[in-house]
């Protein structure tokens, strides 16, 4: 699994406005499942706003984080988001009460 951190320059939104702008925006993270986007946490907090994300591949997940991409993001923000990238490969999942490993059954 791969991980994208968003962060937007931005003011904390109340969590009406942050709902309603999810809602906008979901269809189109919805449709990046077939890119290879397995999830997309929305962020909302006094260092800004963006996402986490996890992506099936690195390449998925910097296919869509492409120049144009930043352009539009800065011009619906007003602000350049930053995106960092991570590895991750062991995630605790206490929901299922498992640990699991990347590329072990």
């Amino acid at each position: 699994m791969f991980i994208a951190i968003v962060q937007i320059p931005m003011t904390k939104r109340s969590r009406a406005a942050a709902v309603e702008s999810a809602r906008k925006t979901a269809s189109t993270y919805t449709a990046l499942a077939a890119q290879g986007l397995l999830r997309k946490y929305y962020l909302n907090g006094e260092s800004g706003g963006g996402g986490v994300y996890l992506w099936e591949s690195e390449a998925a997940a910097r296919a869509w984080y492409t120049p144009e991409w930043e352009k539009r993001m800065a011009a619906a923000f007003g602000a350049v988001p930053t995106v960092t990238y991570y590895d991750s490969h062991v995630t605790v999942d206490n929901e299922a009460a498992e640990v699991r490993i990347e590329g072990e059954s």
